[in-house]
């Protein structure tokens, strides 16, 4: 029982590293702040910062992605 949930685990573990590495990587591509639909609150003591373009574009991203690699593995 605990086998099987320590990799579980492991491979959520995993998972997170490689989101946060894309995260990482996605913030130094040149425009993806400025997509439209991110929507930028700034005021004296306070920036909000809410990157709905970007969330979108990922979403289709990581959904043709996935199609792709299960297709494949068929």
């Amino acid at each position: 029982m605990y086998g099987s949930m320590g990799r579980w685990l492991i491979g959520l573990g995993g998972a997170f590293v490689l989101v946060g590495l894309l995260f990482l990587f996605i913030e130094r591509l040149p425009g993806v702040k400025q997509l439209p639909g991110n929507i930028v609150v700034q005021r004296e003591n306070f920036t909000l910062f809410m990157p709905l373009g970007t969330m979108i574009l990922l979403s289709i991203l990581l959904t043709v992605i996935l199609n792709v690699l299960l297709r494949l593995r068929r």
